[in-house]
């Protein structure tokens, strides 16, 4: 079977649900299409925003997914699984094929303060719900790096450390995307460790492919998914990571990281 087939299979097949994500603030469901294990959010099981208000989440899922592919090209695995939209039982919604971590790997963890473990980066410090110092970390890896970079692209509102996961090929994926793009700032993130630090040239490369695509199939696809001003700020904060050449820092009123950070 080509991928065209697999492709067409897993947009048109039947999508069978066989269970709930009950802790998920939208309705999420688990099942399978054409004996591949998926992710289901239908869009009238999302919860109105007040700060993204008429976005229709599965729609930013979605195009996360493709800014992601241009992102990546050939040089690394997608950051994002694959994604897309179809109909299913509760109608329109986002379909993302199914990742299994390994529990034994943590990309984004808190540790006791001050203890930050080889190969780790500090965010912040805090205290845990008995009152003891602890500090947020993540793993200094190119696979993360990777998503902190996405995650600038696309104006990420959320990410979670739960929303990585750690593949046990050392593969990270990032999930969840539904509160992007938005065309104002709001980056909230747990993945700052790399502040301030020079851009590498993969990332200036994965960026620029990103910038270049927007012209063309990209451009073409986000248009169909996202408003017309929030697809022109995927291309202003492509320039301006750039331009800039380094990570940015936290700005605006709001807050850095994402409550609760995991």
């Amino acid at each position: 079977m080509t991928d065209v087939d697999v492709e067409e299979e897993l947009r048109e097949g039947d999508l069978a649900l066989d269970g709930r994500v009950l802790s998920a603030s939208n309705a999420t469901f688990v099942g399978e299409v054409a004996g591949t294990r998926v992710v289901y959010k239908p869009v009238a099981g999302e919860k109105p925003l007040w700060d993204f208000p008429g976005a229709v989440l599965a729609r930013r899922e979605v195009a996360a997914y493709e800014v992601a592919r241009t992102f990546a090209g050939d040089d690394f695995a997608v950051p994002v699984p694959r994604t897309w939209l179809r109909d299913g039982p509760h109608g329109e919604g986002m379909v993302q094929e199914w990742q299994e971590p390994d529990e034994a790997q943590d990309a984004v963890a808190i540790v006791p303060s001050r203890a930050v473990p080889e190969g780790y980066l500090h965010v912040f410090d805090g205290y845990d719900a008995r009152d003891r110092e602890v500090s947020l970390v993540h793993e200094d890896s190119p696979q993360l790096r990777r998503l902190a970079v996405l995650d600038v692209i696309i104006n990420n509102a959320d990410r979670k450390g739960g929303h990585v996961l750690e593949m046990p090929d050392g593969h990270r994926y990032g999930i969840d995307h539904g509160i992007a793009f938005h065309s104002e700032h709001k980056l909230r993130t747990v993945l700052w460790g790399w502040l301030g630090e020079p851009l590498d040239e993969e990332s200036c490369e994965a960026v620029t492919r990103v910038r270049v695509g927007l012209a063309g199939g990209l451009g073409a696809t986000l248009a169909s998914l996202l408003d017309p001003l929030e697809v022109d700020c995927v291309a202003r904060r492509c320039d301006r990571l750039l331009a800039s050449g380094v990570m940015p820092a936290p700005r605006g009123d709001g807050p850095a990281i994402p409550w609760p950070p995991f």
